[in-house]
């Protein structure tokens, strides 16, 4: 079978293609909404960087904590509903920010920024589990490539656009699109049919055949899975240890921009940051882009695995140096190289992580990882913050790249040593004993 090219995707199949613009319309005011509100709390609090940090942790934190929960809640209730009452539920909570004028109101912020984590992850996780059933097996690849690509996209110019908004006309302005995207968003899922959204049961069954384990049994059977697998538990691992360094990013763009770059050539504090998060956004796109051809490559010539791990090293080595850049648009060309090696390598090792797991265990494992990275990425967010009491924000930064970078230099050294192989379709050396995967033939 031949997938279908982006293109052929999009005019072809209705239901993916509102399925996209929900996402595209809801991520634009997302992004139009974090740039607005990291701005604002900087204004109101005089530039506390405690302020910003419990902001950025609010943010992080729900979803983590949440996201197992929703994938699991997706999977026995109609996802389409659960994308429509997201959408809807954060209407009401995006407006709410217009109610935050001064100090005394932040808790107005720290509340909503908690509310609309909260319903995203419940909305990510509907949708992620509805894309198989949209795109069909056959265009699978295609239509989580055009996801994950258009996110990276709308981050760098939804933050542009918002940081833009926000100076411009005023931080009202950029919560009002956000709650107006949310509603857009809203309409355009409920015009996918809800059979479309998941894959119809095989026969009639009953209300005790359809009782599972618990969800706590789930979850163990997940870790057990990942503490047996050295190539998978070492995936994970190093993602965490990524975390350690790389989860201050979201600090060191608001320092960055809204204290050290301000002002530089007449842009204003939110210009600044936006400019930083247009530069990952773009930088993160086009990784993403260079990662199909990239990974064919790397399994042909079976460097997969020294691939993940120089390109982590390189991309926090980079990373430090945005620290001593004079200028803005150094940091920020330095910050787009770094994301462009970061989300190729993400690429390609998100492949390897999934042909590695079986498949009744694969959402789980993928569901682990990625709430595993984002709570030390909260914890990172919030040991930044307090840090910069006392060290700046340019020493945050290169201490930041040089931790991220640890994480390539631990997986070289397994592999080195010899203590970690890869299964011989993906590199040098053979699986683990106790894996057992299966192997296909074409790395995407």
């Amino acid at each position: 079978m031949v997938s279908l090219t982006y293109i052929q995707l999009v005019r072809s199949n209705r239901s993916f293609r509102r399925l996209l613009a929900g996402q595209v319309i809801s991520e634009l005011g997302n992004w139009f909404n974090f740039i607005a509100t990291l701005g604002l709390v900087r204004s109101v609090s005089h530039a506390s960087a405690e302020v910003t940090t419990i902001m950025l942790v609010a943010r992080l934190l729900p979803f983590t904590l949440f996201a197992p929960l929703a994938g699991a809640f997706v999977d026995r209730w109609s996802r389409r509903t659960v994308m429509i009452v997201s959408d809807v539920a954060r209407i009401l909570v995006a407006l709410s920010m217009l109610l935050v004028r001064g100090p005394e109101d932040l808790w107005i912020a720290y509340v909503s920024t908690v509310v609309l984590s909260f319903f995203g992850a419940f909305f990510e996780a509907a949708k992620n589990a509805a894309v198989p059933n949209i795109t069909g097996e056959r265009d699978l690849l295609a239509g989580n490539a055009l996801m994950f690509s258009s996110r990276f996209l709308l981050m760098a110019f939804g933050a542009a656009l918002g940081g833009w908004t926000a100076a411009s006309v005023g931080y009202q302005a950029a919560f009002v699109v956000n709650a107006i995207s949310f509603a857009v968003s809203a309409y355009s899922i409920w015009l996918i049919p809800d059979r479309e959204t998941r894959r119809p049961a095989a026969k009639e069954v009953s209300w005790l055949e359809m009782r599972r384990p618990s969800y706590w049994s789930d979850i163990r059977e997940g870790w057990l899975y990942i503490l047996g697998q050295a190539p998978v538990a070492t995936i994970l691992g190093i993602n965490i240890l990524w975390a350690t360094g790389g989860g201050a990013i979201n600090m060191i763009s608001d320092r960055l921009g809204g204290l050290v770059f301000a002002g530089e050539r007449g842009i204003s504090g939110d210009g600044a940051v936006a400019a930083l998060y247009f530069a990952a956004g773009v930088g993160l796109f086009l990784g993403m882009m260079i990662a199909r051809r990239l990974g064919a490559y790397l399994e042909v010539t079976g460097k997969t695995g020294s691939f993940i791990g120089w390109a982590l090293v390189v991309q926090g080595l980079i990373f430090a140096l945005i620290g001593v850049m004079p200028t803005l648009w150094l940091a920020c060309f330095l910050l787009f190289i770094s994301r462009i090696l970061l989300a190729a390598e993400f690429a390609v090792q998100e492949t390897l992580l999934m042909r590695l797991v079986p498949d009744n265990l694969r959402g789980r494992v993928s569901t682990t990882d990625r709430a595993s990275e984002l709570l030390v990425w909260s914890f990172s967010t919030a040991v930044a913050g307090w840090s910069l009491q006392s060290i700046s924000p340019r020493t945050l930064t290169v201490i930041s790249g040089l931790l991220s970078a640890t994480s390539g230099i631990v997986w070289l050294a397994l592999f080195a040593s010899r203590r970690l192989r890869l299964p011989e379709k993906f590199g040098p050396g053979r699986d683990l004993g106790k894996s057992s995967v299966t192997v296909y033939s074409e790395f995407p």
